[in-house]
């Protein structure tokens, strides 16, 4: 049942990311930072890709990927397409991963300490979604204050 909801949540979410990153009007206000704002949609984008790719993708799926957090926040000036693209690569892992977790594995200890301490894999699951969420609404202020 959780699995089942994580998934529609992920789902849901990484659709609306989808959404907020193809409504930038302008493709180089994706990139713009001002007063008060440290970080670009783009750049919280790439960090949600990371993010996915690494603790779920990666951790749980046993995907390649190999996270570079630093570029995450230092990279500029990918294309929106291009982002888009990755976003859609990643609710595929997302997907496909989800698809083969078990009622076990998510009572079971998540396989990397993340945290000061241990979690199950259900609750580390339960926390990307609303680290997805916080940044997804990120995105959608800067998108409405910056994208003029």
């Amino acid at each position: 049942m959780l699995t089942k909801t994580l998934k529609s949540l992920f789902n849901r979410d990484l659709h609306k990311l989808k959404f907020e990153i193809d409504a930038y009007q302008n493709e180089n206000n994706l990139w713009r930072v001002d007063k008060g704002i440290a970080n670009s949609a783009g750049n919280l984008c790439l960090h949600l890709i990371g993010n996915l790719n690494t603790y779920i993708g990666a951790t749980l799926g046993g995907s390649n990927y190999i996270r570079n957090r630093e570029l995450e926040f230092s990279l500029k000036d990918v294309l929106k397409q291009e982002l888009i693209n990755m976003i859609e690569a990643t609710l595929t892992v997302v997907d496909e991963t989800l698809d083969k977790i078990t009622d076990e594995q998510l009572n079971s200890e998540y396989p990397m300490l993340v945290f000061q301490e241990k979690t199950s894999t259900g609750f580390f699951l339960v926390h990307l979604t609303t680290h997805l969420t916080y940044h997804l609404g990120q995105i959608n202020y800067h998108r409405r204050l910056l994208d003029v």
